[in-house]
């Protein structure tokens, strides 16, 4: 069946970093345009990164345009979410999401920015 798996994620001080993976199963991955989303406390879920099947095009959310980076490796089956001087606002739990079928999410990696 379709699977998303996340990780990476973890405790970082205001302006670390982190790299998020999410590999995908079960369905034909080069074939699907990929997205992050996050979710804070008492906060709907929010789009942060978008990137085509093939890579060749990526989109981001104002709040995270040129600190975030979203890449994929087809070979791998892998999307990743570099992420680059965090601020506390970037504290959520980040999911990647797949169109495939009728939709499917990964379970969520916690991503704390806190000094």
């Amino acid at each position: 069946q379709v699977q998303l798996v996340e990780s990476g994620g973890g405790l970082v001080q205001p302006g670390g970093s982190l790299r998020l993976s999410c590999v995908a199963s079960g369905f034909t991955f080069s074939s699907y345009a990929m997205r992050w989303y996050r979710q804070a406390p008492g906060k709907e879920r929010e789009s942060v990164a978008y990137i085509t099947s093939t890579g060749g095009l990526t989109t981001y959310a104002d709040s995270v345009k040129g600190r975030f980076t979203i890449s994929r490796d087809n070979a791998k089956n892998t999307v990743y979410l570099q992420m680059n001087s965090l601020k506390p606002e970037d504290t959520a739990v980040y999911y990647c999401y797949s169109g495939v079928g009728r939709g499917a999410w990964g379970q969520g990696t916690q991503v704390t920015v806190s000094s």
